[in-house]
């Protein structure tokens, strides 16, 4: 039985869908959408500059193997994010100082590990941004269970394809497949626009209730 399932290279993420998506926090594109973004219980080792966005490599691998994680820093190209479904495992870390080195050298803009890291310290030092759940001193090994690279996987409760659109800042990750980022990235550069338009009104005095319509809501239901 085949122990190893590889899917093909997935197409990059368009350069001018990064540059704009780049641009927008995911925050705002939460007033207006509810797919995709990762359980909270995924937070950055470190905080975040600002948002990145990058094109997903998946790996699925269990328990207490990472041969396929190893192998796959062969695959990954500059600008990917690693994108790791621990299958369920919460005790065993997968990624620590060396493997985050290997991976940033090979390009990788960011980790997004539904589990533990180790060497916390370490990665930071490297540069290489990393979601994950937690850290554990318990590792991996190159026990040649098998897995899978670039075939679906769910991270964080939510299910990735190689290829999608990965962003990632300070408020948290979101995958969006390549199909709907224009639009999303429409709507949120329109919205990131307008952000705090209101706070010189507020700041001379005027309520927030007021300017979002909220206070005539609840006057209505007063009546």
């Amino acid at each position: 039985m085949q122990k190893y399932h590889v899917g093909a290279e997935p197409n990059r993420i368009d350069q001018t869908l990064i540059e704009g998506l780049g641009a927008v926090e995911i925050a705002t594109i939460g007033h207006f959408r509810h797919r995709g973004f990762v359980s909270h219980r995924l937070r950055p080792l470190a905080p975040l500059g600002h948002t990145l966005v990058g094109t997903a490599i998946t790996v699925a691998i269990p328990a207490t193997d990472s041969t396929l994680l190893h192998h796959a820093l062969s695959v990954v190209r500059p600008g990917d994010v690693l994108v790791i479904d621990r299958l369920g495992d919460t005790r065993h870390a997968c990624l620590g100082g060396g493997v985050a080195f290997a991976a940033k050298v090979a390009g990788a803009i960011a980790v997004v590990l539904d589990g533990p890291c180790t060497d916390a310290e370490e990665i930071v030092e490297v540069g290489l941004p990393v979601f994950c759940t937690g850290i554990s001193g318990i590792t991996t090994r190159l026990n040649d269970l098998g897995g899978s690279l670039n075939k679906p996987v769910s991270c964080g409760g939510v299910p990735v394809l190689p290829g999608d659109v990965v962003m990632l800042d300070n408020c948290g990750v979101l995958v969006l497949p390549p199909d709907e980022a224009p639009q999303v990235l429409e709507e949120g550069a329109a919205r990131q626009a307008r952000a705090n338009r209101n706070r010189g009104r507020i700041e001379a005095g005027e309520k927030l209730g007021d300017l979002s319509g909220a206070s005539a809501l609840v006057a209505a239901g007063l009546r």
